[in-house]
């Protein structure tokens, strides 16, 4: 008998011209919806598409949802046991969710589209090659870049910015070529310093670099100013000297 109605209702719901169940939000998806924004803080500005984008594929693969996000057509990514309702009301959840993480400067270009796929495409089409520009641009900075009248501080921190910028761009920069750029940045006083860097037999990391720099820009600091301190000595001997030779009788 248990069969028999297990058969029965099997053969029920495979009946032609039954309509298809009332699309439903699942758990999944109700949790991207709620926790999108918080689960990718930083909005979508011209500047942070590599990470933005790495953000959401991977909060989107986890939770079942990767298909939505397919440069194809998603109809060619439809499951064929779901139909075309509930893929819709499912991708219209997600398109809007995703549009939420967008910045108000960008929103614009995408706001008219239908589906997440092509909000996903666009994006990506705009902000590749503009991407690429940049990173050209700020590895041409660093590999220029100058200590001039900056601190030891002030001309690390410049440059870690620039690496920064990089790497939210969606390029990266070897720590031995940063290295490389920040001797070479360094005014003729430091001279000897990169000389002895440039030699080591052994690796040098950046964060100890950092350290050996501001101990050598104390170092010559602290000799500039002794040197400085010499011709007055020298200049108040002479004047002592001078005022007791007239102070003398003949």
């Amino acid at each position: 008998m248990a069969h028999h109605a297990s058969a029965s209702s099997s053969s029920t719901s495979a009946t032609p011209g039954l309509p298809s169940p009332a699309p439903t939000i699942s758990q999944s998806l109700k949790f991207v919806i709620s926790n999108l924004k918080f689960l990718v803080p930083h909005s979508l500005t011209p500047d942070n598409f590599p990470i933005w984008s790495t953000q959401i594929a991977k909060l989107f693969k986890a939770n079942g949802f990767a298909p939505f996000l397919d440069l194809k057509s998603g109809t060619e990514n439809l499951d064929p046991n779901q139909d075309a309702a509930q893929w819709l009301v499912t991708d219209q959840n997600l398109a809007t969710a995703m549009c939420s993480t967008i910045s108000a400067e960008v929103l614009p270009y995408v706001i008219h589209l239908d589906s997440t796929q092509e909000i996903w495409a666009t994006l990506h089409t705009r902000f590749q090659s503009s991407n690429r520009s940049k990173v050209i641009q700020l590895k041409n900075e660093l590999h220029n870049i100058s200590m001039n009248n900056l601190t030891m501080t002030q001309y690390l921190t410049e440059i870690k910015k620039i690496v920064d910028q990089i790497s939210s761009a969606g390029s990266s920069v070897d720590p031995e070529d940063v290295i490389i750029y920040i001797l070479n940045g360094l005014p003729p006083a430091y001279q000897s310093f990169t000389t002895t860097i440039r030699t080591l037999q052994s690796t040098m990391t950046l964060d100890n670099l950092y350290a050996l720099l501001i101990i050598e820009e104390l170092h010559l600091k602290s000799s500039a100013l002794k040197f400085a301190r010499q011709p007055d000595a020298q200049s108040a001997l002479y004047t002592v000297r001078g005022r007791g030779r007239r102070g003398k009788p003949r």
